[in-house]
């Protein structure tokens, strides 16, 4: 297993990842445009998993200067359960780490919170997300 920067050919694999683990939402943030959106974004990292140069695993985060964040993870059902995702998130914390980040913070779907207390998070709150920002902006 490689993990190596996001490439835009990675697209539609990533796509049916996401959806295979029901983590495709809006299209406009998780499908291609979005992802390529991520990719050119200076305080994102965007990192994939590959074995024999099929992507099984992905890795999204943001360092804003002050914070680190890592948005999503997933891989492939078919290749769960062998460290990949463990391996991305290693990964990326580096990455972060050497941006400048001192402290790294996960949203977490409900379901899967041992996976992040094995890596050393602690559950501390909630996070709230609008799905539309112009439901929050007022509008567009």
């Amino acid at each position: 297993m490689t993990i190596r920067e996001f490439r835009e050919a990675d697209c539609e694999a990533l796509v049916a990842i996401l959806r295979a683990n029901l983590q495709y939402g809006d299209p406009r943030n998780d499908g291609r445009e979005g992802m390529l959106r991520v990719a050119a974004c200076p305080a994102a990292v965007f990192l994939v998993a590959e074995e024999a140069g099929v992507p099984v695993g992905l890795v999204r985060g943001v360092y804003d200067g002050a914070k680190a964040f890592i948005h999503i993870v997933s891989v492939r059902p078919d290749c769960q359960r062998r460290g990949i995702g463990t391996a991305l998130v290693r990964e990326a914390a580096r990455v972060l780490r050497d941006r400048g980040a001192t402290n790294l913070t996960v949203t977490v779907p409900g379901d899967n919170l041992d996976f992040w207390k094995r890596l050393s998070f602690r559950l501390t709150k909630r996070v709230m997300e609008a799905h539309d920002i112009d439901d929050v902006a007022g509008g567009g």
